[in-house]
């Protein structure tokens, strides 16, 4: 079984999940965008120990609590090599922003496409999904997604932002319209959803517009 709590932190109230085995009492945390003390007290609430953070993206609302949780939890970032750029540079564009933020340290692992990654006896594909940004992925398994900021409940992830692409955006959402209807999909804003109920009402996947801003 799998038991999946958030947090949402920050200004870009963003959505921060922890992904539990039920069994072994392992997790994962995706996306520590912020509020490291609330996203510690989660996790110490859950009981679990936590093996690692995964990252769909590397944008500043997505990374800004790793440092915090690290401190607590000395585990390994996953992020995927191409949103390098953005990584290293969140604490300049946070400036830009005029939000305070804490610059994490370099990630360990890179994630790939076709990559498994395990938390207990739970299975987790890593698929490739650019757009919002280049390196950005999705972890799909047990019947649901987490996904960053590719689909929202009736809206996706902006293409106006530096390193974005509209036509990769695209083409992430063509294939994850492809995902079993019944997916759930928790997202890095806003509320959970489902592929059908995306398919039937979210204009950007039912092909009657093309991605824009959020």
């Amino acid at each position: 079984m799998i038991t999946i709590t958030s947090e949402t932190v920050g200004p870009f109230q963003e959505n921060s999940y922890l992904v539990v085995d039920d069994a072994s009492r392992r997790g994962v945390l995706i996306d520590p965008g912020d509020e490291p003390a609330r996203l510690l007290a989660m996790i110490a609430r859950s009981g679990a120990a936590l093996d690692a953070i995964w990252l769909t993206h590397a944008h500043l609302d997505h990374v800004g609590g790793i440092n915090g949780v690290r401190r607590v939890h000395a585990v390994p970032v996953y992020l995927h090599p191409l949103d390098r750029p953005l990584y290293d540079r969140a604490a300049e564009i946070a400036v830009m922003y005029g939000v305070p933020f804490e610059q994490p340290d370099a990630p360990d692992r890179e994630l790939a496409e076709g990559d498994v990654l395990t938390v207990g006896a739970l299975h987790f594909d890593v698929l490739h999904m650019p757009g919002h940004a280049p390196g950005h992925v999705i972890f799909h398994g047990h019947g649901l997604v987490l996904g960053g900021d590719v689909l929202f409940q009736g809206s996706v992830g902006r293409t106006d932002l530096p390193f974005c692409s509209a036509a990769d955006m695209a083409t992430s959402l063509a294939r994850v319209s492809t995902l079993p209807p019944a997916t759930i999909v928790y997202p890095g804003h806003g509320p959970s959803t489902t592929i059908e109920a995306e398919l039937a009402d979210n204009p950007f996947l039912n092909g009657t517009a093309m991605p824009v801003r959020r």
